[in-house]
């Protein structure tokens, strides 16, 4: 042994030696961390370069569009979509698929992703179901001040 580890009471050599496995094991905490941070940085990267790359990819074959909506029961929904110049109406139901009807695509058609003109926006029926909410309280409770 050296001098100077002679010259060191037996406790400050102990703790010098914990004091240097805690630091190596916050330098391996710090590393896993930093390890981690880059995996999630990576998968967020990826998920949206695919995001932008499914986007920008044409479309072959026929054009299909969703024209509109509307739950019919609780996994029951009747759909019209567009294929090239024909509206098809279906009813899509959980595993199964019917065409109900086929008509021709109007000459007017209505853009791709705007809501319909006399359409209310959402903050304007929030608003509209919040005062009817309110007045509907008022109406059941009396003593409650509006």
């Amino acid at each position: 042994m050296s001098a100077e580890t002679t010259s060191l009471p037996s406790g400050a050599l102990e703790s010098l030696s914990d004091s240097g496995d805690a630091f190596i094991g916050m330098a391996m905490l710090g590393k896993t961390a930093a390890a981690l941070a880059f995996v999630i940085a990576m998968i967020l990267l990826c998920t949206a370069l695919l995001k932008r790359w499914q986007n920008v990819r044409p479309q072959q074959g026929a054009r299909l569009r969703v024209i509109t909506s509307t739950a019919v029961g609780n996994r029951e929904r009747v759909v019209v979509v567009e294929i090239e110049d024909t509206w098809l109406v279906l009813g899509v139901s959980s595993g199964r698929i019917t065409k109900l009807h086929e008509r021709p695509a109007p000459e007017e058609r209505p853009p791709d992703d705007s809501p319909a003109p006399d359409a209310p926006r959402f903050s304007q029926r929030l608003s509209q179901a919040l005062v009817k909410n309110r007045r509907r309280s008022t109406r059941d409770d009396p003593h409650q001040t509006p």
